[in-house]
């Protein structure tokens, strides 16, 4: 009999302190190197947005070409997204998420060679296909180590490492482009690519030693640990009946909506990543060092905000109240930044409001689709669910640069991006069914069971 078949043999005199010191156990184990792995993730996608000035300087590429490079990566990435997280599950997440990051490593590494438009757009192509199923498919290996009433912590910690790759990160490339340009006669955009895609090989390579794919693989956990930790994952798994396929997730009430307002929740992130530096340019800072820093400001306010949201939904069980209030935060620092545009301190404050809601919406929402979710339907459902989101990284943008080009300003899309943000706000209070309103097992009512 297998470990995870004797949940009956758990006794029910556990306390949650024991459950609690298991899943301790499993996050310090699991989490440092899947964080390290999603920073690098992150910092993929946002070193585009530091490399802008000279390599539009060097290749002599417009805004609207900058844009729809940036676009590609995403068009790459939803085309592969799903077929992705479908191999994930047949083979494992721990060699998916490898091939993933040797793949994307070696695809980022090489956009040094690139010359001219068609070349980056076809790498910031093939960049987005390499990554593909990599978010999603950490966002399902988690739903199988942790159970529902410590995922809005977990998954605050998985996305914390997008907040620090953008504290880390920001001021890093400022730094590799102010001081590291001309180093070994390599340009300083080069080097960000450099930096950003040799180390995932690295990682990869860790991934593949360090991970299992399933409770009963960890042999760091003893036969009790595990089948506390399954009995309890197993007790709060949803029973929809959409976990037997993506047909079965798509034809679920509330499935499709979620997609949408990921959606709508992406076209605010990709303002934020891609143009956050351009915004403190145009405002009059000049210094890649400064721009560098300051862009830090919104991801340490949504690293905050990200761990403050993450510990009050755990305590409460309540996930869509939580999301709503993140996005109305999100709106109001959009609008903010558009009204301040010209005026550094206070694009500066609205930047942090942004940050903190737009930064720390992203992981309260990914508590929502495991309501729904199951089996191979979590799998291959959770990323078509990131695949309808990532579609916002297209219209985004591809929407700023297209509108700085006609009007010189950002203004007018930033206020479209704050419009889009309390439509999602209204779409979670009144537009989900039962199922997704209902809270998760808090902390307190699981200590009761």
């Amino acid at each position: 009999m297998s470990d995870l078949g004797a949940t009956a043999a758990v006794p029910q005199a556990h306390s949650e302190n024991d459950l609690k010191a298991v899943i301790s156990k499993v996050a310090w184990r699991l989490m440092p190197l899947i964080m390290i792995c999603y920073l690098f993730a992150f910092f993929d996608r946002i070193n585009i947005s530091f490399a802008k000035f000279q390599l539009q300087s060097d290749l002599g590429f417009s805004d609207t070409a900058y844009g729809l490079g940036a676009s590609l990566f995403v068009i790459g990435y939803v085309l592969f997204e799903v077929p992705s997280n479908l191999m994930l599950y047949k083979v494992g997440a721990r060699r998916w998420i490898a091939r993933i990051m040797i793949s994307w490593g070696i695809a980022t590494s090489a956009m040094v060679l690139v010359g001219s438009e068609w070349q980056f757009y076809a790498l910031r192509f093939i960049i987005g296909a390499m990554e593909a199923g990599f978010a999603p498919g950490v966002l399902y290996y988690l739903t199988l180590w942790f159970p529902a009433s410590h995922r809005g912590r977990i998954t605050s910690m998985l996305f914390l490492a997008s907040a620090f790759s953008g504290l880390i990160g920001a001021p890093l490339s400022g730094l590799v482009l102010g001081h590291m340009d001309g180093v070994l006669g390599i340009r300083g955009w080069h080097w960000l690519f450099l930096l950003g895609g040799l180390p995932c090989i690295a990682l990869g390579l860790l991934v593949l030693k360090l991970l299992k794919d399933r409770i009963e693989d960890a042999g760091w956990l003893s036969a009790l640990e595990k089948s506390l930790l399954a009995s309890r994952i197993q007790r709060h798994a949803p029973h929809t009946g959409a976990g037997r396929s993506l047909l079965d997730a798509i034809r679920t009430p509330g499935f499709l909506m979620l997609g949408l307002i990921y959606f709508l929740i992406q076209v605010a992130s990709y303002g934020l990543n891609f143009w956050a530096p351009q915004l403190i340019r145009s405002a009059g800072t000049h210094n890649p060092t400064t721009i560098g820093l300051l862009t830090a400001v919104p991801y340490i306010c949504g690293a905050i905000s990200m761990v403050v949201v993450g510990r009050l939904s755990d305590a409460s069980g309540e996930r869509r109240q939580f999301v709503c209030a993140l996005l109305v935060m999100a709106a109001l620092g959009f609008f903010a930044a558009g009204f301040f545009d010209k005026q550094t301190g206070l694009l500066i404050v609205a930047l942090g409001v942004m940050g903190a809601g737009v930064v720390a919406s992203i992981p309260a929402f990914w508590a929502l689709p495991p309501k729904l979710l199951t089996g191979a339907g979590a799998a291959a459902g959770i990323a078509l669910i990131n695949t309808i989101g990532q579609l916002g990284g297209i219209v985004s943008p591809v929407m700023v640069g297209r509108v700085r080009d006609l009007t010189g300003s950002t203004t007018p899309a930033l206020y479209a991006i704050g419009a889009m943000s309390l439509i999602s706000a209204l779409l979670l209070l009144f537009g989900l069914p039962a199922i997704l309103r209902q809270k998760d097992p808090s902390e307190a009512r699981v200590s009761r069971q």
